[in-house]
């Protein structure tokens, strides 16, 4: 895990925020425990069951505090699409909705993605970790790319 190991180098905490609705929940459980794991320390912003709850609550939590932090974020809903629309509304961030890895190796190096956006419902746990370990280990190329996401 590069990245990991980087900050584990300079003495940084390699922190994750990650949050879900409840189509998402299961899945952000698993993401969870798989990113401890590897050694990360894990914010979760909810939800904390799997009863209904409105995924723009959780995706505006998310999207603040990687706003705050400069960490990371992990979305998760039933299909990514709801939690990605509802984190790119605000400004500075680049929330990535993957359902493959070189999508998510792509969004990190061209699009220096901030958050990332799975589901449930239509990713299985085994490419969803995949994806994530990509995602999290994946630097931006910057240079020309750079120069546009300074466009958004």
């Amino acid at each position: 895990m590069l990245q990991l190991a980087y900050y584990k180098e300079k003495g940084l905490m390699a922190n994750i925020i990650i949050g879900s609705d409840h189509g998402g929940f299961r899945l952000k459980n698993e993401i969870i425990e798989h990113l401890k794991q590897l050694g990360y320390d894990i914010s979760d912003l909810g939800c904390y069951s799997p009863e209904s709850c409105d995924y723009p609550v959780i995706a505006k939590q998310v999207a603040n505090e990687v706003l705050n932090t400069g960490n990371k974020g992990i979305l998760v809903c039933g299909t990514g699409i709801g939690v990605s629309i509802a984190a790119n509304r605000f400004d500075g961030i680049r929330a990535s909705h993957c359902t493959d890895t070189f999508t998510a190796r792509m969004t990190r190096m061209h699009n220096d993605s901030n958050i990332l956006c799975l589901g449930e419902r239509i990713t299985g746990i085994g490419l969803a970790l995949d994806i994530v370990d990509i995602w999290l280990n994946t630097e931006f190329e910057g240079g020309r790319h750079k120069k546009r996401i300074d466009m958004i």
